[in-house]
């Protein structure tokens, strides 16, 4: 009897296990902070810029609920020459239970170089518990690639 238990509760254990692991594999890690779509990709200072962001996987899967949106234009790290700041293109805040965020903007006549790598980078703050319950800000982001045409 005691075996039966036992084993019907690993079964249960088991099955619990898998449906999260497979809830995740839909969701791949690298989305928990949102799914960021650009367009168009190739611009110059001055061009109008779409961005839309999906929240689904990092709110239903990861439980990351935005609760501030930073959008930039940053030189990738590899390319940077330590005195090129990040572009502040966006601050934006969701409706509470929304998925998804969109808006269009236009690329600032900031300072570029020529043939640099630039990513929009989306940085998501957001909420988890402290040590005491009470909220703590902490952030994580993605980037996107975009070409400036200098």
């Amino acid at each position: 009897m005691k075996f039966s238990i036992f084993a019907a509760f690993l079964s249960l254990a088991g099955f619990a296990s898998a449906s999260s692991i497979a809830s995740r594999q839909n969701c791949p890690e690298a989305t928990r902070f949102g799914v960021v779509i650009v367009n168009p990709t190739t611009v110059k200072p001055g061009d109008t810029i779409n961005i839309s962001v999906d929240f689904t996987c990092g709110v239903k899967t990861f439980g990351i609920i935005p609760s501030f949106l930073d959008f930039t234009i940053e030189v990738s790290s590899d390319a940077n020459n330590g005195f090129e700041q990040p572009i502040v293109l966006a601050r934006r805040t969701i409706p509470a239970g929304a998925l998804s965020d969109s808006f269009t903007t236009t690329i600032p006549h900031g300072f570029y170089v020529a043939n640099a790598p630039y990513n929009i980078v989306l940085t998501n703050i957001y909420n988890i518990d402290g040590t005491d319950g009470s909220p703590v800000l902490v952030e994580g982001g993605v980037l996107h690639f975009i070409d400036i045409d200098v």
